[in-house]
Formats: C-alpha cells, structure tokens, sequence
C-alpha cells in the first residue's frame, strides 16, 4: 500500500502559509547566510547539513552521511518572517558551546539525544526551535555551528553515478509501499503521519521533520543497514517496537523532538544490517502499526 501527504496537512497548512508571505522572505539571502541552497517542499526552505567531516562507525559499518548523520534546517513563511526547526549532528564536545550559542542569539533547544548506539566516534542531535526574521534566524544558527566543526564547503560535484546504488530499489518500493529516492548513496524513503500536525498552534508539515524517516545503505551481497525514526503517537510505541523486534530491527532511542506539539508525538529510531528486502518486510509490518498516509 502505498503512502501519500494526506489533504488535511495540506489543507490546514495553507492557514499558515501562503504565496504571499513566502514571497515577504529573502530566501536568497537566507541562502547566503547559511552558505547553502534550499530544497524547496511545497512552502518550506529545507537546508541538508551533513556532516560529511566526520568517520563514524557501527558494528563496524561506515556510516554516510545520509544515512545518519544528514543535519538540517526547515524554514517555513509565517506572518512576521519564519518558523524554522531543524536538527543539528554534533560531537560531544561540541554539545556545550553550540547551546550556549544558540540559547544567547534567541533559539530555543528542544531536545537532545542519541540516534544510535556503538557509534565511535559517538554522535548526538540537538532539535531546535526559533521564529522571527528569517535571514537572523539563519545567521544565528550558522554562527552557532561555527563553534563546531560543521562544514560549510560546497558540496562534492555530482558524478555519473550518484542516482544509482547497489540495491533492488523497485523490490524495497513494492515491499515498503512508498516510492524511495537516492540521496549520497543510500535509499531513502520519507512517509508522512495521516494526521495534521501543529506546534504550538503553527502547522508541522512533514518537510519540517514530522515524516517517518527509512533509509537503506548498502552493505554488499543484498544486504543494507536501515536507520531512522518512525514518527508516532504515545498509544503506537510499544506495538511499534514490539514488530521491529519480532522482524530483527533493534531499537536505539525513544524521544521527542518538540515541546508543543498536538497530537503529542515521539521518534523512535532503530537499526539493522541484514538482508534488505528482509528488512523492508519489517519496516512496513512496523508501518502497519501507526497511522501514516494511505492512497
């Protein structure tokens, strides 16, 4: 079965945005402030901040960035300026001084936390929350992650095979019933909640980090190692991780990212590296259990 942005989402985002205030951003100097350019989802500005400088390991695979280690920062049009919510990947050092930045500019930290276990080096992820003019906003960030050791180089140029990779995608599309895209060498799938969701009364589409999350990098002979975090409702956690278990899908954290969210939500990331067309079968068993987007 296969999963779609329901209506609703898009229906009650468009109270909240519209061509109009997206137009009152200068999204070109929000660009330059961050040093990067956007991908544009419906209204919002999303920013990829991978941490491409660092070598991280599990069970003794090397971690891409996108499968793990993918930072980012949505930027969404309010009356005013910007929303903008995001999720920052740091080294334990740098926990301390990035907040300290970030907490003195105005931008508020809603959760900090593991996504894995037996990382080495260890990674952690800080979710912020801010809402203002949307170019100090940015500038605000960018200066806190310039106490780390963040890089904001251009990213590497594109090669003949960056939309290829060594797995059955159509197999994992049929098996998962959502349609997967390749990002930096692993195969990503975003599946959005049937539910509208709002942050302290604001609209949280799922380009601002309410979609479940799958990704899948290859780890030879039909293998892949998953990671990410189903998007959930306090009543879907335990049969949630219960089918991940039962199908060999280790869970490593169970959190919340916001504050004020409606319904009241948490984020539960696991991990695999076994066959992946297995692995897939138990995602979508997982999938089955929550209340995602149908079509």
């Amino acid at each position: 079965m296969r999963y779609a942005l329901p209506t609703s989402v898009l229906a009650f985002g468009l109270l909240l945005c519209s061509p109009s205030l997206a137009a009152d951003v200068d999204w070109g100097k929000v660009d330059a402030a961050l040093g990067k350019s956007a991908s544009v989802q419906g209204d919002v500005h999303r920013y990829g901040i991978p941490r491409s400088d660092l070598r991280v390991t599990v069970d003794a695979v090397t971690i891409k960035p996108a499968l793990a280690l993918g930072g980012w920062l949505g930027f969404e049009p309010i009356a005013g300026g910007a929303l903008v919510m995001g999720d920052l990947v740091l080294t334990e050092p740098e926990i301390e001084p990035v907040m300290t930045k970030l907490l003195a500019s105005g931008i508020e930290v809603t959760a900090l936390h593991n996504h894995l276990l037996r990382a080495n080096p260890a990674t952690y992820y800080m979710h912020v929350h801010g809402h203002g003019d949307a170019v100090a906003l940015a500038t605000a960030i960018r200066g806190a992650l310039g106490v780390s050791k963040t890089p904001f180089g251009p990213p590497a140029a594109p090669t003949s095979q960056a939309a290829q990779i060594d797995l059955d995608t159509a197999a994992l599309d049929s098996a998962i019933g959502a349609k997967g895209k390749v990002n930096g060498g692993v195969y990503q799938f975003s599946v959005p909640r049937k539910d509208a969701i709002s942050d302290s009364g604001m609209p949280v589409p799922p380009a601002m980090g309410t979609a479940t999350v799958i990704n899948f990098q290859p780890t030879g002979g039909g293998k892949a190692a998953i990671t990410g975090d189903f998007v959930i409702t306090a009543d879907e956690v335990n049969p949630l991780i219960r089918v991940l278990r039962e199908n060999g899908i280790e869970v490593t954290a169970i959190h919340s990212h916001m504050l004020n969210e409606q319904p009241r939500l948490f984020f539960v990331h696991f991990w695999a590296n076994d066959d992946a067309l297995k692995l897939a079968k138990g995602v979508q068993a997982a999938l089955e259990k929550i209340g995602v987007a149908r079509s």
